[in-house]
């Protein structure tokens, strides 16, 4: 799994956003969106910026059922790509990607996006990740720091904690409406005043894609504070992870507890956290503005210096 990807690029599909580009990597069909930086290179591929900007973005999405990277990242997309290079694939068991086998494999996870930066042939990345994507980056952090500029997590899985009940519904959900809105209402925003039916409907809807929900029920079965576990990065490993960290999370998260990132910040050598007010697990989707400025912000340090 570790030899360079045989890449098969194809444009996104129209009306349906979620598809992008496509490489093999073994088995493996990998579906990523790779988005174009402040100018196109002279073969009219995405450039990576010049100066501090020349560090790409790649984005690593959570767990949540029927999930791809442009569920995920469609709000930041476009925005973080006015200064750079931004990638976002589809981890292997979720979206449109294609493997003949799935189920909890951090080392397939951590593989498939040293696949990717080889193929495209980057060598360094700011890496960006949401929840689960968040402790696939720290584990990526961990094993290959000279890929890795620094790290953006957010509500991350850093450190164990007590399986929670919104964890437990997330990995646990057996389609449905109701459930659908129950996640996406009660359980991953603060505020479930913005949430339509239609986005109700269409969350649930991709997770009842044809073999979307027997690939996701292979992944995090019961019991699942085993899954947390594995997860998580021991203390004298992200003692280890010398790469600048910036921690959001938001202050009404029902799935991973604000605590774990308080602990995870304190066991890192050189991170800060920014707890979001009035936001629950989504907070690239629910406080976008505001993840946009502090990402920014964080983003435009010259490359090596602190959090």
């Amino acid at each position: 799994m570790n030899a360079v990807p045989e890449m098969r690029e194809t444009p996104g599909t129209p009306g349906t956003p979620e598809i992008g580009s496509r490489f093999s990597w073994g088995e493996v069909a990998i579906n990523y969106h790779d988005v174009a930086g402040p100018a196109a290179g002279p073969s009219g591929r995405p450039s990576a910026g010049t100066g501090e900007d020349a560090v790409p973005v790649l984005l690593v999405h959570g767990s949540g059922p029927g999930v791809t990277a442009w569920a995920n990242w469609r709000l930041v997309i476009p925005e973080l790509a006015h200064r750079r290079r931004v990638i976002a694939p589809d981890m292997v068991g979720f979206g449109y990607t294609d493997a003949p086998t799935v189920g909890f494999d951090l080392d397939r996870w951590v593989g498939q996006l040293l696949a990717l930066l080889d193929g495209l042939g980057l060598e360094r990345v700011h890496l960006i990740g949401n929840s689960f994507g968040g402790a696939v980056s720290l584990h990526l952090a961990d094993r290959h720091p000279e890929r890795v500029a620094s790290l953006v997590l957010m509500g991350p899985v850093g450190v164990a904690f007590e399986l929670t009940d919104g964890l437990d519904a997330v990995w646990g959900y057996e389609p449905s409406v109701p459930a659908m809105g129950h996640l996406v209402r009660d359980v991953f925003v603060a505020d479930a005043s913005a949430i339509t039916d239609d986005l109700v409907e269409l969350r649930y809807r991709a997770s009842v894609r044809p073999g979307v929900q027997e690939r996701f029920a292979a992944l995090f079965p019961a019991p699942r504070q085993r899954w947390v576990d594995a997860l998580a990065l021991p203390p004298e490993r992200l003692a280890g992870i010398e790469a600048p960290v910036l921690v959001v999370h938001g202050r009404d998260d029902r799935v991973i507890p604000l605590t774990a990132s308080e602990r995870l910040v304190g066991l890192l050598p050189d991170a800060r956290l920014v707890p979001i007010a009035d936001c629950g697990h989504w907070v690239q989707i629910e406080q976008t503005a505001a993840f946009l400025e502090v990402v920014g912000d964080f983003l435009a340090r010259p490359v090596g210096s602190s959090a």
